[in-house]
């Protein structure tokens, strides 16, 4: 790649994160200096917990990269998210595990697990950034993005910091429960997993009232 090819890509970036920056940039020009962006990891998987996470950026923030975690390789998101450790004001996290959204359902263990992620930044918000829906009951002026991990900075952000805090957790219970292959597939449906619980079971962190697609 010679200089101007490397300039021409740095350009692009470049703009593609002012992009993303764009609802950030406007409450940051109304005032509303602490804006959070929020989002989840793992409301599809059978086992193991929902995690949430919202993070603060300060103004003129630039980490290239930044993108929907799932567009992202493991490498890069790990990356992305030391990056994000160093460079955000806050960053907080929430979870519920598999006993809770078996108890109040996963949609709802969701906005939990978002409001533990508010809570537990180091400042309150001004204004959050939701991916998908609006939280209810937040005592918090919101906006709700639709697709924001793709949209949005600060949520896909959210979205790295909660996809790598899962996935190291599911690493964790794969030493547990080795035959299951939680390393592999982090808990999602796949068809070795399926295989798995027709063979074992449920172990401790399945969800039991997630229904199980049979194979054909």
């Amino acid at each position: 790649m010679n200089h101007t090819q490397k300039l021409t890509i740095d350009r692009v970036e470049q703009q593609r994160i002012l992009k993303l920056l764009s609802f950030e940039q406007k409450l940051w020009n109304a005032g509303k200096k602490i804006v959070a962006g929020i989002d989840e990891a793992g409301r599809g998987p059978l086992a193991g917990p929902v995690i949430a996470a919202a993070v603060v950026f300060p103004e003129n923030i630039f980490i290239p990269g930044i993108n929907d975690s799932k567009k992202l390789s493991p490498s890069k998101r790990a990356m992305l998210f030391e990056s994000i450790h160093e460079q955000a004001v806050a960053i907080g996290v929430g979870a519920c595990d598999e006993l809770v959204i078996d108890e109040i359902n996963i949609l709802q263990a969701t906005y939990r697990a978002m409001k533990q992620a508010i809570a537990n930044l180091a400042i309150q918000p001004e204004h959050v950034l939701v991916d998908g829906r609006l939280i209810p009951d937040l005592n918090l002026p919101q906006t709700a993005i639709i697709r924001g991990d793709a949209k949005c900075f600060s949520i896909a952000a959210a979205s790295i910091i909660a996809k790598v805090t899962r996935d190291r957790m599911m690493l964790e219970y794969d030493r547990q429960f080795p035959q299951y292959g939680f390393g592999q597939h982090k808990g999602y449906p796949t068809r070795k997993h399926i295989k798995a619980i027709i063979e074992h079971g449920f172990c401790a962190i399945h969800r039991t009232t997630f229904k199980i697609k049979k194979m054909e």
